[in-house]
């Protein structure tokens, strides 16, 4: 596992820098602690930094062919590359190393471009082939692993594992793209392939890009598909039980090649546990499990983990966080996040990567389980509303159930009735895709319209743009199947697997998500949805499969995710943060967001009159990214 980053002329322009190269190079040494490399000439310079996992002692990068004409720095990890160098040495390829990354190289010798159908794996790597002149960046079918890159006018192209890389080149003017600020504040991420600096892009998941001569192309080499789903007959559960289990264990398998220890997320919920399952099945009595319990009782859940290690007999290992520990890390999250992120989850994330950390290089997690299989609430939520339209009289959604949520008291716990009814009526009588989004997001158009400076308000026409243009692309039929789609698309990339990222790296932890493995995504998308979404009970079908091997209680008890207190937070331990963050004078400096709504919001959430953590958290999250990459 690594971090890359490189520079590439064509046509002209200036030559590589080698000082500003090992700049961009030092912003993600966290990426890869363990060593550093280059290959630079006046057209192009290469850089990576290393975290050893597999062949420690000969996978330095970048790594060149036999005649020296192509080389490749690469991030991730190839699970099926033993069998992929057995072809190639078969087929005359010799060499050097008994890394991945070879084998990607000389893959890409036999078989071009299309050597990524080959790949089983996460990366983001780039190849420079030397006899055409061309640069090849691609990125794998998930989006698990990332990729920044820019084009400038002078023909300079810029790229790297984070937008800090990027950003470290003097030649990256770091100007706020508005239509990102306003996906931002919709999202509480920007989704791609948008970034928050205006012209810099991530690469799509799925997809590579080739630079030369002719500028740049991007070109998918996989997409998502439901089309599977909706066209098999009505089965039953038990047909599919097996072959779930047996796609998913050789997944787990697979997953766990690696020349250093491994160990398992485990937060108690039906995903990790699953893995931890699985794991501990291939490697009894090896498996080391993390997890992490919370000081607050509505938001703890250590207990399921401590209940799911002590059934599957794991070592587990457990950290209890403090509020003060984490309320410390708010003002500190820019030092590892280049992007800002209103995902208050990325705090336990990193504290448990670090963590594990101190036992183990790399760790299995549950992530992705939810989008795949319907463990959502919000999924099941799709299919309330309509029975809620349809059954409820229209005077009663007009006029009585907005004056009974005003009666609600306000309370900030974790995922408390007042706060999931609000989000639930806040989807009536608009479109699917708005409604999701509004659902799982932050700010509404309404509350933009008060939020953003006159002179922005133009880009609010196009907040759900990107949703919209994935709505296009997806070839379901079923309206909850295209709500599936959307998630892979969007939050599990843009929120998820980015969360993940940032915070294990900022750890030098790497994090591996076998439900994301290419062949469990094939067999989940392509599963009837009866079997994701039954009646109203989620992750039917993995339920059902985990039957006997997990407790009945972790199957089954109702999701919450890895929420923080930040409510409690925002009217205490941080209230002065977010009071210097927010003041007047540094939102007038700025003069993209309207002060006295803004204080609005503060006054309504500190007298309790209304529960505005899910604003203020995402403002509060963009001015300390702000403050950090702009206003520094």
């Amino acid at each position: 596992m690594c971090g890359i980053c490189g520079i590439a002329i064509s046509r002209g322009g200036p030559h590589v820098s080698e000082e500003v190269l090992r700049q961009m190079n030092q912003t993600i040494t966290h990426r890869g602690p363990d060593e550093d490399g280059y290959y630079i000439n006046e057209k192009v310079g290469l850089a990576s930094r290393r975290l050893s996992i597999i062949d420690l002692a000969g996978g330095t990068q970048p790594i060149e062919n036999e005649d020296g004409t192509i080389r490749i720095i690469f991030n991730g990890e190839i699970y099926n590359y033993k069998n992929l160098r057995n072809y190639l040495e078969k087929h005359g390829h010799l060499f050097r190393t008994h890394s991945d990354t070879e084998v990607i190289l000389h893959l890409y010798e036999e078989f071009g471009t299309d050597s990524l159908q080959h790949l089983d794996g996460i990366f983001g790597f780039a190849i420079w082939d030397e006899r055409k002149q061309e640069l090849l960046l691609a990125r794998d079918r998930m989006g698990i692993k990332p990729m920044y890159y820019t084009h400038l006018p002078d023909w300079q192209f810029i790229f790297g594992s984070e937008l800090k890389a990027v950003l470290a080149n003097p030649a990256v003017e770091r100007k706020i793209d508005l239509i990102a600020l306003n996906e931002y504040l919709s999202y509480e991420y920007v989704p791609t392939p948008r970034t928050i600096i205006r012209n810099v892009w991530r690469l799509e998941a799925g997809h590579y890009l080739i630079f030369n001569r002719r500028g740049v192309e991007v070109h998918a080499y996989d997409s998502l598909s439901f089309r599977q789903s909706e066209s098999r007959p009505p089965v039953d559960w038990r047909d599919y039980s097996a072959s779930l289990y047996k796609t998913l264990r050789s997944a787990v398998e697979r997953e766990l090649v690696s020349d250093v220890p491994v160990g398992v997320l485990l937060s108690g919920g039906l995903d990790s546990s699953t893995i931890a399952a699985l794991m501990v099945e291939l490697y009894p009595g090896k498996v080391e499990s993390f997890t992490i319990g919370f000081e607050e009782g509505s938001f703890d859940e250590s207990k399921y983990a401590r209940q799911v290690a002590q059934r599957l007999n794991t070592n587990h290992n457990e950290m209890i966080l403090t509020s003060r520990k984490a309320v410390d890390l708010v003002a500190e999250i820019s030092n590892f996040m280049d992007e800002p992120f209103a995902d208050s989850s990325i705090i336990p994330t990193y504290l448990l990567s670090r963590f594990a950390r101190q036992k183990v290089k790399v760790v299995l997690g549950g992530d992705g389980g939810d989008e795949l299989f319907a463990g959502y609430p919000t999924v099941l939520s799709h299919r309330l509303i309509r029975y809620y339209e349809r059954l409820v009289p229209w005077v009663l959604r007009a006029y009585l159930a907005p004056r009974v949520m005003d009666k609600l008291k306000v309370s900030f716990d974790n995922i408390s009735l007042d706060f999931r009814l609000r989000r639930f009526l806040a989807g009536r009588g608009v479109p699917l895709i708005t409604r999701h989004q509004r659902w799982l997001g932050s700010f509404v158009d309404e509350e933009k319209a008060s939020l953003l400076q006159g002179w922005i308000q133009p880009v609010l026409r196009d907040t759900y743009y990107q949703s919209f243009e994935y709505a296009r692309e997806c070839d379901a039929k079923e309206q909850l199947n295209q709500i599936l789609f959307n998630d892979q698309k969007t939050y599990l990339e843009g929120d998820i697997l980015y969360k993940v990222d940032r915070a294990s790296m900022a750890a030098s932890l790497e994090v591996r998500v076998p439900f994301l493995n290419r062949e469990v995504v094939h067999f989940a998308n392509d599963l009837p949805l009866d079997l994701k979404l039954h009646r109203f009970t989620g992750k039917f079908l993995l339920k059902k499969m985990m039957k006997g091997r997990l407790p009945a209680e972790i199957i089954n008890r109702t999701k919450k995710g890895f929420n923080m207190p930040v409510a409690y937070w925002l009217s205490s331990d941080l209230k002065g943060l977010m009071t210097d963050m927010l003041s007047p004078a540094f939102i007038n400096r700025q003069n993209l967001f309207d002060s006295a709504y803004i204080r609005q919001l503060t006054d309504e959430h500190f007298e309790h009159r209304k529960d505005n953590r899910k604003l203020l958290w995402t403002l509060l999250m963009f001015q300390i990214w702000y403050q950090h990459y702009i206003d520094s």
